[in-house]
């Protein structure tokens, strides 16, 4: 039964993933590892190699852009933002969220 849930949390976490980086970088500018102990936070977990390809795919459709700045800790890090386009389509999944997370507690409360 745990390994079942596992997956279906897995697929469920996979296609709202956009929304919630978009959600993230809608509040502020983030370093990717920002971004995972945001989503940990809320207790959305995944791994880095889940992420970049995110973070690359919604860059290269403009919804986001990213700047480099030095780090104490280190080698300098990408810290990505929304852009204009991404808060346009931003919004407009999170209407459609609500929308269609109202309709699935209404029919599961049946």
């Amino acid at each position: 039964m745990n390994e079942l849930k596992e997956q279906v949390n897995a697929q469920m976490r996979k296609g709202v993933l956009e929304l919630c980086v978009l959600a993230i970088l809608n509040q502020s500018d983030a370093y990717s590892n920002d971004i995972i102990e945001a989503l940990k936070k809320h207790e959305i977990i995944l791994v880095e190699g889940t992420l970049y390809p995110l973070l690359t795919r919604m860059k290269n459709q403009g919804h986001l852009t990213y700047r480099w700045e030095e780090s104490n800790q280190g080698p300098p890090r990408k810290y990505y933002s929304i852009t204009q386009a991404g808060k346009e389509y931003f919004n407009t999944l999170r209407t459609i969220w609500i929308d269609f997370s109202s309709s699935i507690n209404k029919l599961l409360q049946q």
